[in-house]
């Protein structure tokens, strides 16, 4: 399906993407119409037009605001901008609706924006959204400058280079996250169990690359292991090539893995569905804001001769949630966790000076009619990670050492273990067992056996549980996914 930059009803996975010069959307597309009805929401729709004379033509009261201007205007004691005052109350009454995926994009954001809707972009590569007035992170980019640095799913952003996003909208926010390759940003991160502590973060330019794939033998049968990052342009396309080599090859199972992925087109996510969905059920239902349901169907004669298992994670939102719900209630295995949950559609609407109005119109919903906004999709299989998966980073004050007990202490003792290095205990207690840890990871490293933790061993210890997670070492998740596949 060709995308009209023009006319794009968007339906998001979380908010907004850190990129170079703009907040960079991981929209996605209304489907392809499969059936009688159009989802066409263009901005001079009829029947769209239709619907808002119903609710009511331009409230008389809305002189108002023109009196406000003018007073603005007329009396304020600095000089202030038409434009401004405008904007300002464009994005006044979009924060009334209290809705993180509702916003004004201004005439320079919605350029960049619809610039990024098909190249690569710049910066850290991270999804955020807006959640309890706290700008926190969806989901890092596989291999991005945000998941080498460890942000994860839930961490909040407190500040930017030392200064408060207290007070600021996303796009405000975002402005300060975002920047040019090989540019410096140091974010101040609140995870939960944790104090905060900061992260420094080259930007660089995001991998383009969404698709990865391999084969493993499981209990001697071929299985086709396909990652999906994001569902970007060419995903669908990309997807499909490795999917039919790994056909060609003879796999008789295949796991699809979208965790941490947190979204994309809409209109590739139905390209895949189309796969795997047979035309007797619907892949997705849209539901507009009078609760009608339009389902869309694939033109799939039947369902892969071969077992299918999906893995999410609480990354895994919007676009990552129709695959997963859609071939859970086709019978499939979903493992994991809970994942992202979100259900809404928003459509984009030109103001016709270039800038452009985001506004939540409709919801969609799973093949059976489940919504599954601010729930997620729940998995039939739930498997967590080892523990060190989820440590948290070791906050150095002062270096930390033998009959020691601390918070940090308990998160290296964790990812050490996870490491390979038994330190007897993970409650914070610096025991003789632990620093004997620590010098065996020191003189591995070659660092200062000194089997004190200082800034620089916390550093080499987060660096390498990183390393570790990246390589897929020790993925219970996938491990499970594959045992149980032919069950």
């Amino acid at each position: 399906m060709k995308i009209k930059k023009s006319h794009l009803t968007l339906l998001l996975v979380a908010a907004l993407l850190v990129g170079v010069a703009g907040s960079y959307i991981f929209l996605q597309v209304a489907p392809s119409n499969n059936t009688e009805s159009s989802l066409d929401f263009a901005a001079n729709d009829d029947s769209q037009t239709a619907k808002n004379k119903e609710k009511g033509e331009t409230p008389e009261n809305l002189n108002k605001v023109a009196q406000a201007y003018s007073l603005i205007q007329q009396n304020y004691i600095e000089d202030i901008d038409d434009t401004q005052l405008i904007e300002g109350a464009i994005e006044g009454m979009l924060a009334t609706l209290e809705d993180p995926h509702s916003s004004y994009l201004d005439v320079e954001t919605n350029s960049q924006f619809n610039d990024q809707i098909e190249s690569s972009f710049e910066g850290i590569g991270a999804e955020v959204s807006m959640v309890n007035n706290i700008v926190t992170i969806v989901a890092p980019i596989k291999d991005s400058p945000a998941e080498k640095a460890g942000l994860r799913p839930n961490d909040q952003v407190l500040s930017v280079d030392g200064k408060s996003l207290e007070g600021l909208n996303l796009n405000e926010a975002v402005a300060k996250i975002r920047g040019e390759k090989g540019s410096e940003v140091v974010l101040e991160i609140l995870r939960a169990g944790a104090k905060p502590f900061d992260v420094t973060i080259v930007r660089d330019e995001i991998p383009v690359e969404t698709v990865y794939s391999e084969q493993q033998e499981v209990d001697g049968k071929l299985t086709g292991i396909i990652e999906i990052t994001n569902f970007s342009e060419k995903t669908a396309e990309e997807f499909k090539t490795q999917l039919d080599a790994l056909e060609e090859e003879g796999i008789e199972g295949l796991v699809i893995d979208v965790r941490g992925n947190p979204g994309g087109l809409l209109n590739v996510t139905e390209e895949i569905l189309s796969m795997f969905v047979p035309e007797d059920i619907p892949y997705i239902q849209i539901e507009d804001a009078d609760g009608n349901r339009t389902p869309f169907y694939s033109n799939l004669s039947e369902k892969k001769g071969y077992p299918v298992s999906v893995l999410i994670d609480e990354g895994s939102a919007s676009a990552s949630e129709i695959i997963a719900v859609a071939l859970k209630e086709l019978g499939y295995d979903v493992v994991g966790h809970t994942s992202y949950g979100k259900g809404t559609v928003q459509q984009a609407v030109p103001m016709g000076d270039g800038s452009s109005i985001k506004l939540t119109t409709n919801k969609w919903l799973s093949p059976n009619g489940e919504w599954i906004n601010e729930k997620g999709v729940e998995p039939t299989i739930e498997v967590s990670q080892p523990d060190y998966y989820y440590a948290n980073p070791i906050v150095i004050e002062e270096p930390l050492s033998f009959d020691q007990s601390d918070e940090a202490i308990e998160n290296a003792q964790i990812m050490l273990d996870g490491l390979g290095y038994q330190t007897g205990r993970t409650d914070g207690y610096f025991s003789k067992e632990t620093e004997e840890a620590v010098r065996k990871f020191q003189a591995d490293y070659k660092l200062k056996t000194t089997g004190v933790i200082d800034k620089e061993t916390a550093g080499v210890i987060e660096a390498k549980v990183v390393e570790s997670i990246r390589n897929g070492e020790n993925d219970i998740q996938l491990d499970k996914a594959l045992d149980q596949l032919y069950k």
